[in-house]
C-alpha cells in the first residue's frame, strides 16, 4: 500500500504542478489527484469532491494533502478532511515540494509530510549571478 497525494489549490495551480512533475519524472510513483477550488466556489461542494478524491486515493496508508496557501479556501477544505480520513495537510505547495514527495513513494504518511515541508523549504533560494558569489 502507498500514501495517496491530493492537491487542493486555487484555479489550475495544482494541475500545472502535477503536469510539470510528470514532465520531469516521466512517471507518477504515487496515486495523485488534483482538485481545483476556483474563486467564488462553493466550499461545501469542493469539500464533497475532496472527500470522494480522498476515498479514491486512500488505500489504507492515508492521504497527503498539499494546498497552495495556508488559511485560504483550499487549505480550509483540506483541514476538514481530517474528520473523514487519515490525512496530513501541508500548505505552500511548490514544484520542489511535489517532486520531493513523489521521489519518496515508500515513506509512511508522517515521514512523507516531513519530506514535503523540507522539499518546499529547501527549494526556495536566492539566486545570485556567479560573479557576485565570488565577490563576497
Amino acid at each position: 500500500m502507498t500514501v495517496g497525494v491530493l492537491l487542493i489549490t486555487h484555479g489550475d495551480i495544482g494541475a500545472v504542478l502535477v503536469q510539470s512533475a510528470l514532465d520531469i519524472l516521466s512517471v507518477c510513483p504515487l496515486p495523485t489527484l488534483n482538485l481545483a477550488a476556483p474563486s467564488g466556489c462553493d466550499p461545501e461542494r469542493v469539500l464533497q469532491d475532496a472527500r470522494r478524491a480522498a476515498d479514491q486515493l486512500d488505500s489504507g496508508d492515508g492521504v497527503l494533502v498539499l494546498t497552495d496557501m495556508y488559511g485560504a479556501t483550499p487549505s480550509n477544505i483540506a483541514c476538514r478532511l481530517g474528520d473523514f480520513h487519515r490525512v496530513r495537510v501541508v500548505s505552500g505547495v511548490n514544484l520542489p515540494m511535489l517532486i520531493r514527495v513523489l521521489n519518496y513513494p515508500d515513506l509512511e504518511l508522517d515521514e512523507l509530510a516531513c519530506k514535503a515541508v523540507s522539499g518546499g523549504r529547501d527549494g526556495v533560494l536566492t539566486c545570485m549571478p556567479e560573479d557576485k558569489v565570488h565577490a563576497e
